[in-house]
């Protein structure tokens, strides 16, 4: 259903009456896609005849809130885990770092964001570059901005950047395809975090995330850094637990908030060393039998930064270790000179 032809006016019923009454028309200017076009004409100086024309090309599409409203997040994490940790895709991540080994050292360095962290936010995100989503981002942001409420006004400000994205970086808005939310390129940004964070890493005069793989890893990096990355700081630990105790400490903050000291009165034992002022959070997965419990820390809340959902943070961290751990592994074959 499209909703840019809008010369009819809109009658709205009376509200509290049973019998429909003169309700007042609303006129075309006050219809939301013409406050829309309005301000980014007042507050951003577009043309409005260019913008009535590009939005008679959108249309609100139902598969998109039909996406919406169904997202992966809400999986078990027993079964969201399997998404992300294949074979195929851990083996794809040791490829793509091997064909980027120098800018991921060099990004490394001068962003402090580990390499496996960046290769497996790319894998988790698209697959490499091979699934960036096949909707136009004008329409998934047009839907979600005016046919979905519960974020029309996050979708509004994401359009809003797009739009000024397009016109910074001379992209014609009606080509670039993404998520059904309106995420691009190769790590999935939304608009509003491409005019953020994007970087040119290799000073072209252009920020290309979608076939760039040197401004997508840089991209990523800066993502991390501008959401306090704190770098050579753990991600997160595999914890055990005596009894139940360690329940009341559960709840919807990411953020970490627990000393040390306290993970032993509530009868916690992690697997590694920490710093004895190091703040944790315990994270609870649900598997097929029973609870998988891990300490996380800082760094993961950073992970969730780039998409508030645990599991899509521990996704991201687990397939990080493999990915790394196959380096590794790999490397030593190499050097006793089992390959060829």
């Amino acid at each position: 259903m499209k909703l840019i032809n809008i010369t009819a006016p809109i009658l709205l019923a009376c509200a509290g009456l049973i019998l429909s009454s003169c309700a007042t028309p609303i006129t075309q200017s006050e219809q939301p896609i013409h406050k829309f076009i309005k301000k980014m004409v007042d507050a951003h100086q577009f043309d409005k005849s260019g913008l009535d024309g590009l939005f008679e090309s959108v249309a609100i599409k139902d598969e998109i809130i039909k996406k919406m409203t169904a997202p992966a997040e809400a999986l078990p994490w027993y079964r969201y885990r399997k998404i992300f940790m294949t074979e195929a895709r851990i083996n794809d991540g040791v490829k793509f770092w091997h064909e980027n080994a120098k800018t991921l050292a060099d990004a490394q360095r001068r962003y402090g964001v580990p390499a496996e962290i960046i290769v497996a936010i790319i894998g988790v995100e698209t697959r490499f570059g091979q699934h960036t989503g096949k909707h136009r981002v004008i329409d998934a942001l047009y839907t979600l901005a005016f046919g979905y409420p519960p974020r029309s006004a996050f979708f509004l400000n994401e359009l809003e950047d797009y739009l000024l994205l397009c016109r910074d970086e001379h992209i014609n808005p009606l080509e670039i395809t993404g998520s059904y939310a309106g995420a691009m390129g190769m790590p999935q940004f939304m608009p509003s975090s491409f005019r953020r964070y994007a970087a040119d890493f290799d000073n072209d005069g252009r920020r290309d995330i979608w076939h760039n793989h040197a401004d997508v890893i840089a991209s990523i990096a800066n993502y991390f850094v501008k959401h306090h990355w704190q770098t050579g700081q753990a991600i997160a630990l595999p914890a055990q637990a005596t009894g139940e105790k360690y329940k009341t400490a559960l709840n919807g903050n990411l953020k970490p908030d627990l000393r040390l000291a306290e993970l032993e009165s509530l009868n916690l034992k992690i697997s590694g060393p920490l710093a004895l002022d190091t703040k944790v959070k315990i994270l609870a997965l649900e598997q097929q039998e029973g609870e998988e419990l891990w300490v996380v820390l800082d760094n993961f809340y950073c992970l969730t930064r780039y998409n508030h959902s645990p599991l899509y943070a521990m996704a991201v961290y687990q397939l990080s270790q493999s990915v790394f751990n196959k380096m590794a592994f790999n490397k030593v074959l190499n050097q006793k000179g089992a390959f060829p």
